[in-house]
């Protein structure tokens, strides 16, 4: 059941970055499908984060340096070692004359970068303002989850949700939106605290309040309309309440398919989720997401060499530079990423007995390596 529950988890990342490649090589006019599997990552990413730290908290041998020492390390040779090639490469190659703002994103603040310039420039690094957004929860949320009285992590996640709601209520005060109401902190720590407080309250994926149960068709329903609904002229109020649709009607949904998944969906829906092909491309969907924009870019370059037309939204660019996109994502993780991730065992959560190590006292810890949201656009 467990193979299951991890397929099926795998399965949710597939489409995640599916939606994510689909807005940015296909979709033509403009696509919000992007911006849910972003959602959708942060989600996976907030519950599975929170969960394999609850579990360190509960084991017997638990302490708190011990656990915090180790979380980090293991994020670091999980996320670091292909972000910064990444980075290294769009550096040599002076892609978009990205030399001159890398440091933004080797710090980590690709968000901020974007939000005060109020334009995507450079476009190759575009996407790592949600690894920004990660980076920047993973750094705040382990204290919290660790230190805090137990008892009180689900009411730290409800407060996390709220604040997250107050800031989007600010921003008519502000005239035209711009880019920092999506990219700063507030806009993206509801999805990471929704995903969270499913982490905190295990009893929800095992039997769900009546209100959800009664709220997540019409609610799934909705947010389809609003991601599919093609750019219109609004008046700024409507605008204003389509953004808050797309963005907290979704939550409700993304919850309870992250928490079914993660105790196993049966029949046919099960199945189709946790396919083979769709397990294979969650476990390198982080390569996925990392890379896309990078082979975009290079692929554009080499439109005079390519038969089909790469240099506009369309079938041509979907089928090269994706196909491109997995052999890199496939190659970055056998020969680069899965070694590194073996380096992990030398980094327990809990403190070891002196035989077995620790991580194996932790439900779920040795597949660590999907809690980074594969993703994460």
């Amino acid at each position: 059941m467990q193979m299951v529950r991890d397929q099926q988890l795998d399965g949710l990342r597939a489409v995640a970055v599916s939606m994510v490649l689909y807005a940015h090589f296909l979709a033509a006019d403009g696509s919000h499908l992007g911006h849910l599997g972003v959602r959708l990552f942060f989600v996976l990413s907030g519950f599975l984060i929170t969960r394999l730290l609850l579990d360190a908290r509960d084991a017997a041998r638990f302490e708190p340096a011990t656990a915090l020492k180790s979380f980090y390390a293991r994020r670091a040779l999980r996320i670091f070692p292909p972000y910064f090639a990444v980075l290294a490469a769009v550096f040599f190659l002076d892609l978009e004359r990205s030399k001159e703002v890398m440091a933004w994103h080797a710090l980590y603040l690709s968000n901020f970068w974007y939000a005060l310039q109020n334009e995507w420039t450079p476009w190759v690094l575009c996407h790592t303002w949600s690894l920004s957004i990660e980076e920047q929860f993973y750094l705040v949320w382990p204290l919290i989850v660790l230190l805090v009285p137990r008892r009180s992590v689900a009411g730290v996640c409800v407060g996390v949700i709220v604040c997250s709601l107050a800031y989007r209520f600010y921003w008519p005060l502000t005239g035209t939106p711009s880019l920092a109401r999506d990219l700063l902190p507030p806009a993206s720590m509801d999805a990471l605290a929704v995903g969270a407080l499913l982490a905190a309250r295990p009893s929800w994926r095992s039997g769900w309040p009546a209100w959800a149960k009664l709220s997540w068709m019409p609610l799934s329903l909705a947010s389809l309309c609003l991601v599919w609904s093609k750019p219109v002229a609004m008046t700024p109020v409507v605008a204003w309440f389509a953004w808050i649709g797309l963005e907290v009607v979704p939550l409700l949904p993304l919850a309870m398919l992250v928490g079914g998944c993660s105790k196993g969906i049966g029949g046919l829906a099960g199945r189709l989720i946790a396919l083979s092909p769709l397990a294979a491309l969650g476990r390198i969907s982080y390569g996925v997401y990392l890379f896309h924009a990078f082979v975009l870019a290079l692929v554009v370059q080499a439109q005079p060499f390519i038969p089909v037309n790469v240099s506009d939204q369309g079938a041509g660019r979907f089928v090269v530079a994706g196909a491109l996109t997995l052999i890199l994502a496939s190659v970055s993780w056998l020969f680069f990423e899965k070694p590194l991730n073996g380096l992990k065992r030398h980094f327990p959560y809990v403190r070891p007995d002196g035989g077995a190590g620790a991580a194996a006292a932790i439900p779920g810890a040795s597949r660590d390596e999907a809690l980074q949201p594969q993703n994460l656009r």
